[in-house]
């Protein structure tokens, strides 16, 4: 697909759609906070995704957009840590289970209770409207763009960069890496996945096998990271501070474990260089 009209175009559909089906979902307020909050964040890392996209053809107000998109996402992330928080606890527990059920009991309630309090405090009336809000300006943005200059290479060009920085990103030891390094690994990669999803219908050949790579990914440095959510949490003072010990050995082992995986698919994914991923996409 070579059309500037036509893959412009393309992408201002994803994003009306991304857009619409998350401003529903928050104004519908027969939905759980938890379900809606859930949903609002992955449609704004798909937003951010695509705005980092198209960031030469959209500017000043499209980064205004994007940095205010992760505001909002970041005023939400209460529920999401302790989400998990629980995730991580029940990785550990699949590969150790030597906790009582009273323990495990008591442990799964006061995690539950951060969730709720967390759900109450983000959620209320006032941010429904402020998020609605913004929604509603976002769409009437998209349709203020013009999207007439853009191309299947100009999008393989951009679609590089992101490659570029996520490879980069990548450890030369990971048994050494930083939790935060870690993380924003992980952040790129959510990036490049959300990408290469958006612009399967140009590249269908190429875009699904791609995407569900990166998933995959994703998927071990979320674990991990769900791990770093819950040590913290055990930390002196913390909620689960009386489980320190206890829980400190299976969290470490299975934090190895999702990063041997992380690095295997890190190997394949990011094999090639960002010079030759740019002619594969350009020859499709």
């Amino acid at each position: 697909m070579r059309g500037g009209s036509t893959a412009g175009e393309s992408l201002r559909m994803v994003a009306r759609g991304i857009l619409t089906d998350s401003r529903a979902g928050i104004e519908d307020n027969t939905r759980a906070g938890s379900a809606a909050v859930h949903d609002f964040r992955k449609s704004m890392k798909r937003w951010r995704a695509l705005l980092r996209l198209l960031a030469p053809y959209v500017g000043e107000p499209g980064r205004k957009l994007r940095l205010e998109a992760r505001d909002l996402a970041r005023e939400l992330a209460g529920p999401r840590d302790a989400q998990s928080a629980l995730d991580g606890l029940n990785d550990t527990l699949k590969h150790d289970a030597k906790f009582s059920k009273r323990s495990l009991h008591t442990i799964r309630d006061r995690i539950d209770e951060i969730r709720k309090q967390a759900e109450g405090q983000t959620l209320s009336p006032e941010m429904r409207t402020r998020l609605s809000g913004y929604l509603r300006r976002a769409l009437r943005g998209i349709e203020r763009w013009s999207f007439t200059r853009i191309g299947s290479d100009e999008i393989a060009e951009r679609l590089t960069q992101t490659y570029r920085r996520a490879r980069r990103m990548l450890p030369d030891d990971w048994s050494a890496a930083s939790a935060d390094e870690l993380h924003e690994l992980r952040r790129r990669v959510i990036e490049h996945r959300y990408q290469m999803e958006l612009v399967e219908p140009i590249w269908p050949r190429l875009g699904k096998a791609w995407v569900a790579e990166a998933q995959r990914l994703r998927d071990r440095l979320g674990r991990y990271q769900d791990l770093v959510v819950l040590t913290h949490m055990t930390a002196p003072r913390g909620p689960l501070a009386p489980w320190r010990t206890k829980l400190g050995k299976p969290i470490a082992e299975r934090q190895d474990v999702h990063l041997a995986a992380a690095a295997r698919l890190s190997g394949r994914l990011f094999a090639e260089r960002p010079k030759a991923f740019q002619r594969r996409l350009q020859a499709i």
